[in-house]
């Protein structure tokens, strides 16, 4: 696929997501099939630039090309001073954050508080277009910041007259947060309104959904956010599917094993001992979550406070599904449908 100047393998995208999508996350969801992966989003606040945090975030050793990087903020003259530090830290391709539905976020009314404000938002694009002419920039937005006032499609003609290489769009409200169910029909209207790509997001969760949005919408390409937490191996599972119309196997506790370790190998690497293992105990319970026996587990993971105790829970509940069965034991939820992550 043909992305921002950039040949990707595929058109499925990780969706940035704060707090998951860092680079340990990015370099393996890439590895298992995903076309491009975007960080999560960094401050727009020069103050911060310093801090820890921000430094990990713009740290992108190692990582496959095309290295995407999302920004945050509300002031047109700051998103501007945060694209082009980006770029000199080495993001190829920057990406807006008109999406996140956080109170956080939208309370200094950042992410998809933006929408409510049109003027504002083209100011914004304006200035970061400007500020990084030789990169691409790219939009992710949502269908509105309500039901009531959906104005998507008016969103994405701004940022294709203010020069966005392609949009994202999330098929709920601001207002909807993450609940009920996302639509689809005004992501198809905005890819009827517009030239420029656009990237179908929200409740993609199976093979199966992912080609159903596709032809839907008639997206250029699917980008999977919770979806891939616990199960990072979906977009092998989503690009054999939709290049052969088979389903794969699911993957077997051995191989399962193994792509847990290597997680966990970089998490530490990555943040260091202390925040690695206070890191990696979310990821362990979404790579558990549904097995029998997971909860214990996973309650007694958290009393952990070390790599080697941490490593050692792993093998021991993982060797110990593989010496019952090879394929996983689930209690209550259907595997093959995506349920565990939906």
């Amino acid at each position: 696929m043909q992305f921002a100047g950039f040949t990707l393998q595929n058109n499925l995208f990780v969706a940035p997501m704060a707090g998951v999508t860092d680079r340990p996350f990015r370099q393996l969801c890439k590895e298992l099939g995903a076309g491009l992966a975007i960080s999560e989003m960094v401050t727009c606040n020069s103050l911060l630039y310093g801090s820890a945090k921000t430094r990990r975030r713009a740290d992108h050793e190692g990582e496959v090309d095309p290295i995407s990087v999302q920004i945050a903020g509300a002031d047109p003259r700051m998103m501007a001073e945060a694209a082009r530090y980006n770029v000199d830290s080495g993001a190829q391709i920057i990406d807006i954050n008109m999406g996140c539905p956080a109170k956080k976020v939208c309370n200094v009314m950042a992410g998809s508080a933006l929408m409510q404000d049109e003027p504002l938002v083209a100011k914004i694009l304006e200035a970061v277009v400007g500020a990084v002419p030789d990169t691409p920039v790219t939009l992710k937005f949502r269908t509105g910041w309500n039901r009531e006032n959906k104005n998507a499609v008016a969103i994405a003609r701004i940022a294709e007259d203010c020069g966005i290489r392609a949009i994202a769009i999330h098929g709920r409200t601001r207002a909807d947060q993450y609940h009920g169910d996302a639509e689809y029909d005004t992501i198809a209207l905005v890819k009827a309104k517009v030239r420029i790509p656009v990237i179908a997001n929200g409740d993609i969760t199976t093979p199966q959904k992912a080609r159903f949005v596709l032809d839907y919408t008639g997206a250029d390409g699917v980008m999977i956010g919770r979806a891939a937490q616990g199960r990072p191996w979906i977009f092998r599972e989503i690009a054999h599917y939709l290049t052969t119309g088979e389903t794969l196997p699911p993957p077997s506790t051995a191989e399962i094993h193994q792509i847990l370790l290597r997680h966990l190998a970089d998490l530490y690497a990555f943040y260091g001992e202390e925040t690695g293992v206070r890191i990696a105990r979310k990821h362990i319970a979404w790579y558990t979550k549904g097995l029998i026996g997971s909860a214990h587990f996973r309650h007694a993971m958290n009393q952990l406070d070390n790599v080697d105790l941490q490593l050692a829970a792993a093998d021991e509940f993982f060797l110990g599904h593989a010496a019952a069965n090879d394929q996983l034991s689930y209690e209550a939820a259907d595997y093959c449908q995506g349920t565990l992550a939906a």
